[in-house]
């Protein structure tokens, strides 16, 4: 089975080869280059999911930070852009302008205490519980392991709070639905009411309705689910049809539309307050 695999991977190497221009009458050197370079490729794009490492404004401990949960999906759907642009890896959409923002209107309206910038965290990582709140984007793409799924369950359970966000469409629904059913078999997820605590932790926006941002199809109805833990207490909000912190990111944009902006503000306000309190 071995070399069966090997001869497998030498065949695609050789169509590969082919198209760039180098057949088996090419030089030896020339197609070993190529070979090398290749694999220099691959096994860069390997490594790319197991450790991520970028330049973030300092922060202090002390204060309050906003950490955003990265995680590895499959190579099918790799996105070759940078972290953060709309098309690098699905889950920095938004980074780091969104939080960036959000950090400024958090410290004015509510005068707590917070670190400037977000920061990048994974649910492998033993610091993921140092942030009590993680924002976790593009859930339709998430692909999480068996260890991943063990410690969101701990996170959570140990007071920590999930703001899921910027997901559509019943394809995406089903995915996230499923890598939930790893992290917590026999919990359900549940449409909240606009009765629940979250709507007037801090602003009454028990009838505040957002639309979804225009790169969303004005079609898409947004709706807002969560799940709580055995005491009650909301352990994650998910903006299902819906993407808040694209409003976030787009906020300093004079084109843009203030007030959907500014509604979007007031829901990652009850968020964060919400989860800080309970």
């Amino acid at each position: 089975m071995k070399n069966l695999r090997f001869t497998i991977y030498d065949l695609r190497f050789e169509k590969l080869l082919n198209r760039l221009g180098f057949n088996r009458q090419s030089s030896i050197v020339n197609r070993k280059f190529i070979l090398a370079a290749l694999s220099i490729f691959l096994v860069g794009i390997l490594a790319l999911g197991a450790q991520i490492k970028l330049p973030e404004v300092p922060r202090k401990e002390s204060k309050f930070t906003f950490a955003r949960i990265y995680y590895d999906f499959p190579m099918t759907r790799f996105w070759p852009g940078s972290v953060g642009a709309a098309n690098g890896p699905p889950w920095s959409h938004d980074w780091p302008r969104g939080e960036e923002h959000f950090m400024k209107i958090i410290s004015e309206v509510t005068k707590l205490d917070v670190n400037p910038s977000g920061h990048i965290i994974s649910f492998q990582n033993d610091d993921c519980f140092k942030y009590p709140i993680a924002y976790l984007c593009e859930v339709g793409y998430i692909q999480l392991s068996k260890e991943e799924a063990r410690r969101m369950a701990e996170y959570l359970l140990r007071g920590g709070f999930l703001i899921v966000d910027d997901f559509r469409g019943p394809r995406e629904a089903n995915n996230f639905m499923n890598q939930m059913k790893q992290v917590f078999p026999n919990r359900t997820i549940e449409e909240l009411p606009r009765s629940h605590p979250i709507w007037k932790s801090f602003y009454d926006i028990s009838n505040l309705e957002i639309p979804p941002p225009p790169i969303y199809s004005r079609f898409d109805k947004p709706q807002y689910f969560g799940m709580s833990d055995d005491n009650g207490r909301l352990m994650m909000v998910i903006n299902y049809n819906n993407d808040i912190s694209e409003y976030w990111e787009w906020s300093d944009d004079p084109l843009k539309p203030i007030d959907d902006t500014n509604e979007a503000y007031k829901y990652g306000v009850n968020y964060v307050m919400y989860a800080l309190t309970h």
